[in-house]
């Protein structure tokens, strides 16, 4: 997808990558980009340098993310690209409690979901539109320190995945972001992105300038640490030593902290 003359949304856009790709979007000439977040304020000021549109929204809220889409539409008619980036994080295991585990998932899982359903049947009808969940290398690989995070975005690989195959040849389009550590304040507080960091933290706008040629070329992984795919390809090959890994990888951690 070339992002000229398109109406983007871009959820989380107040901050961090979602407002580096509502810039990013504008740039490249878009007709509308539209920032959605929670923090409306701070989604008007990106927003207001981009010559975009804010809207505030819970995507963790069903109702407030189909209202979403009905006000662009009023707005412009179509939405070409959504990208569903808004996602949180929680440190801890299993004794992780169960209101956070529901939280996480509804903001990075039913986000998405909720989006394809009220944005499907339009881009069916039209014959195209583009699907672009904004997920972490944490969903291909796994999320030392969060057993939430790591299951989340998991999900929401698998979720983009299904959107893919089924509705592939209805002409929508479906992308997938997986970064590793990017300069944002999920990875306030710690030592150089902690142990995502261990390729180096990236700038926002990197990650959006990544985002425009991985939609350029309609690539389903679009990783702005390119290191991924090996590490991905080391997972698959030989499940039980990449797990071997993984673990010393944490000893590593751990033992830093």
């Amino acid at each position: 997808m070339n992002i000229r003359d398109k109406v983007a949304v871009v959820t989380g856009g107040a901050n961090g990558i979602g407002a580096a790709m509502v810039r990013r979007f504008a740039q490249e000439g878009a007709r509308a980009v539209v920032a959605v977040d929670r923090d409306l304020a701070n989604a008007q000021k990106v927003a207001h340098t981009a010559g975009g549109t804010a809207l505030q929204a819970n995507v963790a809220s069903e109702d407030e993310v189909a209202g979403v889409v009905r006000e662009v539409e009023k707005r412009f008619g179509t939405i070409d690209l959504w990208c569903s980036n808004a996602g949180i994080l929680t440190i801890g295991g299993v004794e992780t409690p169960n209101a956070q585990w529901q939280q996480i998932w509804e903001v990075n899982v039913m986000a998405h979901v909720y989006a394809a359903r009220a944005l499907l049947p339009g881009m069916i009808a039209r014959g195209g539109g583009y699907l672009l969940h904004t997920a972490s290398a944490a969903g291909l690989l796994s999320q030392i320190g969060s057993a939430t995070y790591a299951v989340t975005k998991h999900a929401a690989v698998a979720f983009a995945e299904w959107l893919s195959i089924t509705h592939g040849d209805q002409g929508i389009k479906v992308s997938v972001l997986c970064p590793q550590a990017v300069r944002t304040n999920m990875i306030l507080g710690t030592e150089e992105g902690g142990v995502a960091g261990v390729d180096g933290v990236l700038e926002p706008d990197q990650v959006a300038q990544t985002v425009v040629e991985g939609l350029a070329d309609e690539r389903f992984l679009i990783l702005p640490h390119p290191q991924v795919a090996e590490y991905l390809r080391r997972k698959t090959a030989d499940y039980d030593r990449w797990l071997g890994g993984m673990r010393r990888l944490q000893r590593r951690f751990v033992a830093q902290s």
